[in-house]
């Protein structure tokens, strides 16, 4: 009987430990996820602005006249 509480408190503890790694990978995850997102934040506006520039630009060029 004392071996097989033995073994149960083990494997809780084991449970107990691995429930905290995972709650700390989760937490650096959601760290990460929410530096990706304000990257691509980020990258998508500078995408916009430089697509505005060059549409701006594009239309300073004389085009064909037919």
């Amino acid at each position: 009987m004392d071996a097989e509480i033995k073994a149960l408190e083990e494997k809780i503890a084991q449970f107990i430990e691995l429930n905290h790694r995972l709650r700390a990978d989760n937490l650096a995850l959601r760290q990460e996820l929410a530096q990706a997102q304000e990257d691509n934040k980020r990258l998508s506006e500078k995408i916009d602005l430089a697509k505005d520039r060059l549409e701006s630009l594009l239309s300073k060029i004389p085009g064909e006249e037919a």
